[in-house]
C-alpha cells in the first residue's frame, strides 16, 4: 500500500514545476558538466567528474522522489467549513497556565515548516489537534512526557 501525500493546490504546483525545472534545465546543466569533466583527462583521478556523477545521482533521487509524491497526491480542501481544526486551519492554542502561543497552521506533510508556524497533520501536535473543537483540550506526545493545551481559536 502506498502513502497519500496530503497538500494544497498550490503546492501541488509548486512540485509539478520543480519537477519540470530538474528534468528539463537541471538535468541539462549536470549533462554538461559531466561533459566537461570527461575533458579533463583520466576519470580514475578525475575529482570534477566524481562530483558531477555524484551530482547526477542526487538529481535523479530527487526526481524519483518528487514523482513519487506527485502520483500520490491527494488535494485538501484549506477553505472547507466546520468547527474543528483540519487541514488549512489556523489554530491558536493555550497552555495549562493560559498563555497563548502563537498560530499554528496545519498542512500536508509536503508543506510542513514548523520554523514558521506551518506544522504537519502527521506531526504530534497535528494529530493532536486534528478534530479538535475550540474550547476543547489536546494531549500531544512530546519527548519530555504529555503536554495538554487547550485550542482557543480556529481560523479558516
Amino acid at each position: 500500500m502506498s502513502n497519500e501525500y496530503r497538500m494544497s493546490q498550490a503546492r501541488l504546483d509548486e512540485l509539478q514545476e520543480t519537477l519540470n525545472y530538474l528534468k528539463t534545465t537541471r538535468s541539462d546543466e549536470v549533462a554538461e558538466q559531466i561533459k566537461i569533466a570527461r575533458g579533463f583527462g583520466d576519470l580514475s583521478e578525475n575529482s570534477e567528474y566524481d562530483e558531477a556523477k555524484n551530482e547526477q545521482g542526487k538529481l535523479y533521487s530527487r526526481i524519483a522522489e518528487l514523482e513519487e509524491v506527485l502520483q500520490h497526491a491527494v488535494i485538501v480542501d484549506e477553505n472547507a467549513t466546520g468547527d474543528v481544526v483540519t487541514i488549512g486551519c489556523r489554530v491558536t492554542v493555550a497552555d495549562l497556565n493560559g498563555k497563548e502561543l502563537p498560530p499554528y497552521k496545519i498542512v500536508g506533510s509536503q508543506e510542513s515548516d514548523p520554523m514558521n508556524g506551518i506544522i504537519s497533520e502527521e506531526s504530534p501536535f497535528g494529530k493532536a489537534l486534528m478534530g479538535a473543537k475550540e474550547g476543547q483540550s489536546v494531549t500531544v506526545e512530546a519527548p519530555r512526557g504529555s503536554i495538554t493545551y487547550v485550542v482557543k481559536k480556529i481560523e479558516r
